[in-house]
C-alpha cells in the first residue's frame, strides 16, 4: 500500500529543516549556574550543594521530603570568591563553610578582582532554617567533631579549633612542623587524626583530648596519608607510598619502584603493621579516585580503596585481617571516578564509564563486592553519587549533551528529577545546542583516538567551514559528549558550542595521557616532557579535520588551555603549515622551567624535556596566536607566556595578548571567562 504525505506537510516540513537554528550569545550560552560540594547531612536527610551563578557562589539546600531546591546564602558579587568544604553540624540542622581564599594550590588569597580590601579565606556556620551565616574563624577545612563541641581546622597549616557558639575563641590546638591537612574525627569524638607533610616525608598524627597527647602512627621514612577511623574509634588505616628522590617531569609513571601498601595501625599504642600491598606492575603506582578521602572503612570491617591491578582504575575491599582484595566492580576495560560510602557503610556508590567509554554512569555495589547494580543509564552524564542520611535515595549532579550541570535525586525506583529546575536561567540556549557526534580517528603513529565533533546545525551540503581542534587541560581530564563535570570544561564545552553555532566544525580531542582510557593510555610512553608523544595526537586530528569534505583545509585552527595551551603551542610551532591560527589559555611553552630550584635532575632528561616544548621550535612558528594568561596563576607560570612573547617577537610571529591582573589559573570571575571567550571567537574570526 502507498502512504502519500498531503504536499501542505511536506511544504512545512522542509520549511522547518531549511529554517536556520535560532543563533545565541556567549552570554546566553555561559549564564548556566554550575553545581559543586554536593553534600548529604548525617541526620533528617537534608542535601546540600554550591551553585556558582554568574560568579556569585551560594549554598543551595533541599529537604526531605519533597526535596525542592532553594538558595540558603545571599551572596551577589562576580568577585571570584569560591565557596567550598562543606561540613553538617551532628543534628543536620547547620552548615559549616568557607569562603574565599586558594582551595587548590593553598598559597596566598587569590583577588581576582582586584578588591582594594583585600581578601580573607574565612569559615562561616549558617542555620538550615535560613538567617544570616555567622564568621567562626580565619581558615580552612573546618570539620566538626560528632558531638558537635567543637570545629577543627587549618590556619597557616596548623591545627586550630574554636566552639560553634557565638564569641567563642579560636585556640591552636596541636603546635607541628610542616604541613597539617586532612583532619578527621574518631566516631566517639576522643581523639582528632590528621596528616602532616614534612618535605620529603609525611606523618599520619592523633591526638588525644582527654591526655591532651600527640602521637604519630607507626612512622617511616615515607608518605603517608588518607587516615580512615574505625568504627569503635580504636584503629586507623592509611596509605603509605615509598619514599623517593627521584625528580619526575611530566612523563610516564607506569609502575613504582616500591609499590604502596595499606597499614593499619593501633591508636593508643601508634604501632601499626602492613594490612596489604599491590603487587609489583601495573597498579604498584597509587592512583587515586575522586572522593573525601582514599580508604573508606566500610561495615563489617572491610576496608575500601583503588586499584589499578588490572591496567584500569577498579574498587576493591579487604577485611581488616588481610585477606585477598575482593573486586567490587569487575575487571573489564573501563574505570571508576566519583565515588562515595552509603550512609550505612554497607555499598559503595560510583561513577564510572562501564559499557559506555566515553560517558559517566552511577553503580552501587555491596563492600563484600555482592549486587553490582546500575543506578543510572542513557545518553546523559551523572556523577558525585551521595546517599541520603535515611537511605531513601541518591543524590547526583548530572548533564547531558544540551542541558548542562544540576543538582538532581533518584528516589527508590523513581525517574532521575532536578532538585532546583528553576535555577536554569530562561536565556539558556538548550533547544539551540546540537549533539557532538563520538568519533575515533587515528593519530600519526597509528594510536586509535577519541573525540567529540560539533557539527554547525545550518551546514548546506556541500558547504566548506572553518575548523577548529580543542586541547583540554591536565592532561589527567577527558572530554565528554554533555556538559562537562568540570568547572573549567563546563565552560569550554559552552565555548565549543558557541563556535559550532558560528559555522565552525569542533572536535574535542581526548589526546593520550589523559583519563578514561586506562593505565597505558594514561602513562603514555613518551608523553609531555618525555617526549611530546601527543603531538602525535595534534597531528592526527588536524590531518583527520583537513580530510573531511565539509571542511576548508586552509582554514583548521586550535585552541586550548593549561595542558590544551601548550598542545595549542607545540601545534602552532611544529606545524603552522596544517594549522592557520591558535588561541593559547596560558599553555606551558618549556618544559625545561619545571625541573625546580635545585637543578638536580637529569640533563638529558631536562634536554628532552626543552626538546619536547614549542620553544624548542619556536623558528618555524608562523601562524598568529592569541596567548591568554592571568598574572596570579599558581598552576602555569606567567613567566611560560613572558618567555614566549618574547621570542615570537624576535620571530616577527603575529599575536594578541590578553592578560588578566590578579587572576589565577581557572579564572575566578564571569567577567574573564566572557572577555576571554569574546576575544577568542573575534580573533578567529578575523584569521579563519
Amino acid at each position: 500500500m502507498t502512504f502519500r504525505i498531503p504536499l501542505v506537510i511536506l511544504i512545512a516540513i522542509s520549511a522547518a529543516l531549511a529554517a536556520p537554528s535560532k543563533r545565541f550569545t556567549l552570554e546566553q550560552i555561559l549564564s548556566a549556574p554550575f553545581p559543586t560540594d554536593l553534600t548529604a547531612s548525617p541526620k533528617g536527610g537534608t542535601v546540600a550543594w554550591v551553585l556558582d551563578q554568574h560568579g556569585a557562589r551560594n549554598i543551595w539546600v533541599a529537604e526531605s521530603p519533597d526535596y525542592k531546591g532553594r538558595r540558603l546564602t545571599d551572596y551577589h558579587d562576580d568577585d571570584g570568591q569560591e565557596i567550598a568544604q562543606i561540613a553538617w553540624t551532628p543534628d543536620g540542622h547547620s552548615i559549616v563553610f568557607v569562603r574565599g581564599g586558594d582551595f587548590e594550590t593553598f598559597h596566598d588569597n587569590p583577588n581576582p578582582a582586584s578588591l582594594p580590601q583585600g581578601i580573607e579565606q574565612d569559615i562561616w556556620i549558617i542555620p538550615v532554617s535560613g538567617g544570616a551565616p555567622r564568621k567562626i574563624a580565619e581558615g580552612s577545612q573546618p570539620a566538626v567533631s560528632p558531638k558537635g563541641n567543637l570545629i577543627a581546622f587549618l590556619k597557616k597549616d596548623e591545627i586550630w579549633c574554636v566552639g560553634p557558639e557565638e564569641n567563642s575563641k579560636p585556640l591552636q590546638l596541636i603546635h607541628t612542623k610542616g604541613q597539617a591537612g586532612e583532619i578527621h574525627w574518631s566516631p566517639d569524638g576522643s581523639h582528632l587524626a590528621f596528616v602532616v607533610t614534612r618535605t620529603d616525608h609525611s606523618f599520619v598524627g592523633v591526638y588525644n583530648f582527654a591526655s591532651k597527647s600527640l602521637l604519630y602512627l607507626d612512622p617511616s621514612v615515607d608518605l603517608d596519608s588518607n587516615p580512615a577511623w574505625s568504627l569503635d574509634s580504636k584503629q586507623i588505616t592509611f596509605i603509605r607510598v615509598a619514599a623517593t628522590t627521584r625528580r619526575i617531569f611530566f612523563g610516564p609513571h607506569r609502575a613504582a619502584e616500591q609499590p604502596w601498601s595499606i597499614r593499619l595501625a593501633d591508636v593508643d599504642s601508634g604501632n601499626g603493621r602492613q594490612l596489604w600491598r599491590a603487587a609489583e606492575g601495573p597498579g604498584s603506582a597509587f592512583h587515586a579516585m575522586v572522593a573525601g578521602n582514599q580508604l573508606f572503612w566500610g561495615a563489617g570491617d572491610r576496608i575500601v580503596f583503588p586499584w589499578e591491578h588490572t591496567g584500569w582504575l577498579h574498587l576493591y575491599s579487604i577485611s581488616t585481617h588481610g585477606d585477598a582484595p575482593t573486586p567490587l566492580n569487575g575487571n573489564g576495560e573501563f574505570e571508576i571516578e566519583h565515588v562515595s560510602l552509603s550512609a550505612d557503610g554497607k555499598t559503595v556508590l560510583f561513577s564510572s564509564n562501564q559499557d559506555d567509554i566515553d560517558h559517566r554512569h552511577l553503580w552501587r555495589v555491596s563492600v563484600l563486592g555482592d549486587s553490582l547494580t546500575p543506578v543510572t543509564h542513557g545518553d546523559g552524564l551523572e556523577w558525585s553519587p551521595t546517599e541520603t542520611s535515611d537511605g531513601k535515595a541518591v543524590v547526583m549532579l548530572h548533564s547531558d549533551a544540551k542541558n548542562p550541570a544540576r543538582a538532581a535525586i533518584k528516589m527508590g525506583a523513581a525517574s532521575v528529577r532536578d532538585l532546583a529546575p528553576d535555577s536554569i536561567p530562561a536565556e539558556f540556549p538548550a533547544a539551540s545546542l546540537v549533539v557532538p557526534q563520538p568519533v575515533i580517528f587515528s593519530a600519526a603513529d597509528g594510536m586509535r583516538i577519541h573525540g567529540q565533533l560539533f557539527l554547525p546545525p545550518d551546514s548546506a551540503p556541500g558547504e566548506k567551514h572553518p575548523a577548529m581542534l580543542f586541547f583540554h587541560g591536565g592532561s589527567r581530564r577527558q572530554m565528554l559528549p554533555g556538559w562537562h563535570y568540570m568547572d573549567y570544561y563546563h565552560n569550554a564545552y559552552g565555548m565549543n558550542q558557541y563556535l559550532a553555532s558560528l559555522g565552525y566544525i569542533v572536535l574535542a580531542v581526548n589526546y593520550r595521557s589523559g583519563i578514561g582510557y586506562g593505565l597505558n593510555f594514561r602513562e603514555a610512553i613518551n608523553y609531555g616532557a618525555s617526549g611530546a608523544s601527543e603531538f602525535n595526537d595534534v597531528l592526527g586530528a588536524g590531518l583527520y579535520l583537513r580530510s573531511r569534505p565539509d571542511v576548508d583545509p586552509k582554514r583548521v585552527g586550535l585552541w586550548g588551555g593549561s595542558y590544551g595551551g601548550y598542545l595549542t603551542a607545540l601545534g602552532l610551532a611544529r606545524t603552522s603549515d596544517l594549522f592557520a591560527a591558535g588561541v593559547d589559555f596560558h599553555g606551558v611553552h618549556d618544559w625545561s622551567a619545571f625541573r625546580g630550584p635545585d637543578r638536580t635532575a637529569d640533563e638529558k632528561a631536562i634536554r628532552i624535556a626543552f626538546e619536547s616544548s614549542p620553544m624548542a621550535s619556536v623558528s618555524t612558528w608562523r601562524s598568529p596566536v592569541l596567548l591568554i594568561h592571568g598574572d596570579d596563576d599558581r598552576n602555569v607560570p606567567f613567566s611560560q607566556t613572558v618567555m614566549l612573547v618574547e621570542a615570537l617577537r624576535k620571530q616577527n610571529v603575529q599575536f594578541e595578548e590578553l592578560i588578566f591582573p590578579d587572576e589565577i589559573h581557572g579564572f575566578l570571575t564571569e567577567k574573564r571567562w566572557l572577555e576571554a571567550y569574546h576575544a577568542t571567537a573575534d580573533f578567529l574570526s578575523k584569521h579563519l
